[in-house]
């Protein structure tokens, strides 16, 4: 159950930051009523997540995809470009991601 609340937790902050592009500088009243729904509803299911996972690998995880998730939405809502570093920098990301996972939990 705490990696469903970690997941949708991950999907509520992005939709808060691509919320956060959208409400201009928090000038538009609906994208800025998502801005604080999304992060809102994100710390609220990380915090709960946190009772079982490790901090560490829950935050990696929460920001490698976060960045990941944000980066993809830009292009798609946004009209955005990703260049090869920022690809590649996407995968680094989610190799060190899988690296830490694959440690395991430090005891």
């Amino acid at each position: 159950m705490a990696w469903v609340l970690l997941s949708i937790a991950i999907a509520a902050e992005i939709v808060g930051t691509l919320c956060l592009k959208a409400s201009d500088g928090l000038s538009k009243l609906l994208p800025s009523i998502g801005v604080l729904f999304g992060y809102a509803t994100a710390f609220t299911l990380m915090a709960m997540s946190l009772k079982k996972l490790d901090v560490g690998i829950t935050y990696a995880i929460w920001s490698g995809v976060g960045i990941i998730g944000a980066a993809v939405g830009g292009v798609i809502f946004f009209n955005q470009q990703l260049s090869r570093m920022n690809i590649v920098g996407m995968v680094i990301i989610i190799v060190g991601v899988v690296i830490m996972n694959l440690g395991g939990a430090a005891h």
